[in-house]
This record gives structure tokens, C-alpha cells and sequence, in this order.
């Protein structure tokens, strides 16, 4: 007799594990786009019943709804900053869900952990940083800059404490953070969040913020606790001068936490890797596998390079919590969470299926072939480049058309499902961006595509 309460549940396994699959291997419908609530709603109806619908009919909503969805993988799409996961990890991110690790202490998910810090290993030996330096895997990047800044805020007030700068370790004027123009928009959200003033440093003609920058905000004003460099901004993917905001730092003994979201995982590749000097002398680091390390939604990795920090910052203690080991690798002394899943299994698992060498040619090709299409576009009489790839993106502009031009242009070439590049906006000029993290992308298909379509 079967006394299970949940009823259709092999069912339910049967039919969304062979979806998943199906779609694993087939890839993704370039055509889907999204849909407006109302649009939804018609198509749809109420999803949420009491007696429910049953695994079939289930499926076949979440089908409907799936084509109003963008398509992040898909070897054309080049829009915002695309994830183009691997096959491998995409697969694997199934065993970690039916794994259901707690990935919160390792007195739960000690092998899961285990395997996640070999990652951080790896990202450790790229950056040149001490073996006692730590991380963990949290759900992105604002996530991961959040928890560096809480770290490196906390710090700030204990060292002032310390040496009776200020009363308890807290500025007059409060805490202030220093960014530039292009730091990430999320950033300023985390200034809120943290309740901290942001100083905003000039950019040179390359869009990128330097040491002399930085110390100039120093010099003017008091109870700065960090800067945030960026390698890889989001826009443009320019990359700060690491080197000489590191040697400031250093000078005024200011936390400089790097935001790589994006081009972090750039450090991979030898063609670009001096663009990143001074990294090694960094505080904190964040780089999201989901973007350009071929993982699939949502994993940010967040490392520091002292774990007396951290755990001074982080760690939790309450009476059920009493039993847990602090002398283990616990990710919930790391960051702002306690429970969490293991995510940054499915990087691992790509990882060792695949091997470090075909990560950092994976990430070359990205940016080899923003080069390419960067050279075509030059050679062209009615496209203009904006600036030289730091990275793999590409920003140009069409001579001659104003901002609804783009935005037809844009929408024509993504409801037909052959390319999604979306406008954006330097100072207030309207520009395109095109963003190659996928090593599958046919650079010559697009290259003519982009340059055919805007003629």
C-alpha cells in the first residue's frame, strides 16, 4: 500500500527531468521575448488552484510561459551580459538539487563545501593571493559586494576603535566609499543598505578610475573605509588601473574590495591578464561564474584575503547553533546568509570535466572575436567604434541615427529571433553594445549580420 502524501510524484520527476534534459542538449528558442502581465494572464489564466492541476498540465503552462522569456544562452545573444552555462553544468545543476545539500556549515555539506573551495582554490591561484585567504559561493554579485563591503566597513570601524580615531570606531560624518562613474549601479544600492556616503572618482579618456583619482577623494575627505575598482565594467568593460588604486590603498591602509562581476574572469587569459596588476594586493574579490565562467543562474563567487576578518564580521552564534565547528570552512562565516544551496557545485563539476586550459581558451576566444567584429565594424563607412575592447565587449554606433532607429532596429532583429543586441548610452549618447561570452557564438554569421542589418 502506497502511503506517500504527496501524490504524482514520479510523475512529476518522469516528466520535468526528461524536459530538462530535452533542453539541456537542445538549447534554447532564440525567438523568446517577453510578454506583458495582461498577455500572460490571457494566455495562462490562474495557475495557483485548490485542488491543483497535476504535473502534465503544469508543464505544459510553464512551457507557455518559458517562450516569454529572453533566451540568456543562445550563441546570438549579446544584450546586457548574457550566460552561456556549459552543458555539463547546466546538467549538474539538477544533481544539485536533488542532492539538497545544506550548504550553510560543513558540519552538513562538508563534501559539497569541499568541492566549492576547491573552486575558490583556483580563483585564489589566479589572483597570486596567501593560501589562509577564503571564500564562498553566494547568489550574485550584488549579493557578493554587499557582504565584501559589510566586511570591509566592519573593519574599517574596529581598526579606528583600535587606534581612537573616531568615538567606537564611527566617523562624525559617517562611513564613505569611494567608486567611479561606472561602478556597477547595484553598488550604490549596497551605500544605502550599509547606510555609507559614495565619493565618486573621475574616469581617465578610457573610462577607467586611477590611483591619482582615488587619492585626491582621500586627501579631501575623512572616513573613507574602501574603494571599489571595477575590472570589467558592465557597459563598456573597461577595467580600472588596478595597479596604481592598489598602491593608494596600500599608502592610507583603505580596504580595496574588486568588483569582477563580469570581467574578473578575464585573469584566466594570458592575452589580457597584465591589464589586471596590483589584483594580488587586493582585500576582497567577486567574480560571477554565471556571466563569464560558463555556470548557469544564480552563483557569485566572493573571496577575501584575510579569513580574521570575515569571521569577525560574519560569524553567527545562537543556541542551536552552538554545536557547529568555527574551525571548519563554514560559508555562513563568509558572507550575509546562513542557509544556502551548494551552488558553486556546478562549476566544479564543469570545471573537472573540462579542465582549467579549456576555460582560460574559452574565455581567449570571447575575446579574440571581439576583437574581430571590433576591426570589421572600423572598416565600415556607416558604423563608427566607440572605443577599443578592453575585454569581450564591443561598443559602437550607427553615423547618423538617433535613438528611435536603434530601438527598431533592436526589436526587429529580436522578435525574429536572429540577434539580441539592445541600445545603451554613453554620457547621454545613445550607443550599442555587444557582449561575446559565448564561445559557441559564429563570429562571422554575427559580424555580417550587424553590419548587413544597419546599412
Amino acid at each position: 500500500m502506497d502511503n506517500k502524501f504527496w501524490t504524482y510524484e514520479d510523475q512529476a520527476v518522469e516528466l520535468t527531468l526528461e524536459w530538462a534534459k530535452e533542453r539541456t542538449v537542445s538549447g534554447s528558442d532564440p525567438k523568446t521575448t517577453a510578454l506583458s502581465a495582461k498577455e500572460l494572464r490571457e494566455k495562462v489564466g490562474q495557475t495557483i488552484t485548490d485542488d491543483g492541476l497535476g504535473p502534465k498540465k503544469a508543464l505544459e503552462i510553464f512551457e507557455t510561459l518559458n517562450r516569454a522569456t529572453r533566451s540568456a544562452d543562445d550563441p546570438m545573444n549579446f544584450a546586457y551580459i548574457p550566460s552561456a552555462p556549459t552543458k555539463a553544468a547546466v546538467a549538474f545543476d539538477e544533481v544539485v538539487s536533488a542532492a539538497n545539500v545544506f550548504g550553510g556549515i560543513w558540519e552538513c555539506g562538508a563534501g559539497a563545501i569541499f568541492a566549492e573551495n576547491q573552486v575558490i582554490d583556483w580563483i585564489k591561484e589566479n589572483l597570486a593571493w596567501p593560501d589562509e585567504a577564503v571564500g564562498t559561493f553566494v547568489s550574485g554579485g550584488t549579493h557578493g559586494n554587499l557582504s565584501a563591503l559589510a566586511c570591509a566597513r566592519d573593519h574599517a570601524k574596529n581598526v579606528w576603535k583600535n587606534e581612537g580615531k573616531y568615538p567606537n570606531g564611527r566617523p562624525s560624518d559617517g562611513y564613505k566609499l569611494i567608486i567611479s562613474k561606472d561602478t556597477h549601479s547595484s553598488v550604490k544600492t549596497i551605500a544605502k543598505v550599509l547606510d555609507v556616503d559614495v565619493l565618486t572618482a573621475e574616469t581617465d579618456e578610457n573610462g577607467r578610475m586611477t590611483g591619482h583619482a582615488v587619492e585626491r577623494l582621500i586627501k579631501e575627505n575623512e572616513g573613507i573605509f574602501a574603494v571599489v575598482a571595477t575590472t570589467g565594467t558592465t557597459n563598456t568593460g573597461s577595467i580600472d588601473h588596478i595597479e596604481s588604486i592598489s598602491k593608494v590603498c596600500k599608502k592610507y591602509n583603505i580596504w580595496l574590495h574588486i568588483d569582477g562581476a563580469y570581467g574578473g574572469a578575464g585573469i584566466l587569459a594570458p592575452s589580457v591578464r597584465d591589464l589586471y596588476k596590483g589584483i594580488e594586493d587586493a582585500d576582497s574579490f567577486i567574480v560571477d561564474p554565471h556571466k563569464w565562467l560558463f555556470a548557469p543562474y544564480d552563483c557569485c563567487c566572493l573571496v577575501y584575503r584575510s579569513p580574521k576578518n570575515v569571521y569577525q564580521t560574519f560569524s553567527q552564534h545562537a543556541e542551536y547553533l552552538d554545536g557547529v565547528d568555527h574551525s571548519q570552512s563554514n560559508p555562513s562565516d563568509m558572507a550575509i546568509h546562513l542557509s544556502r544551496r551548494t551552488r558553486g557545485l556546478p562549476l566544479w563539476y564543469s570545471l573537472v570535466t573540462y579542465g582549467r586550459k579549456k576555460y582560460t581558451e574559452a574565455i581567449e576566444l570571447c575575446i579574440a572575436n571581439a576583437k574581430k567584429c571590433a576591426k570589421a565594424i572600423k572598416n565600415t563607412d556607416h558604423l563608427e567604434l566607440v572605443m577599443e575592447p578592453s575585454l569581450s565587449i564591443v561598443v559602437f554606433k550607427r553615423k547618423a541615427w538617433e535613438k528611435e532607429d536603434y530601438d527598431a532596429w533592436s526589436k526587429n532583429l529580436a522578435l525574429n529571433g536572429k540577434l539580441l543586441c539592445l541600445p545603451s548610452s554613453i554620457d547621454g549618447e545613445t550607443i550599442l553594445r555587444l557582449a561575446f561570452l559565448n564561445p559557441n557564438t559564429d563570429i562571422d554569421k554575427a559580424i555580417d549580420m550587424i553590419i548587413e542589418t544597419t546599412k
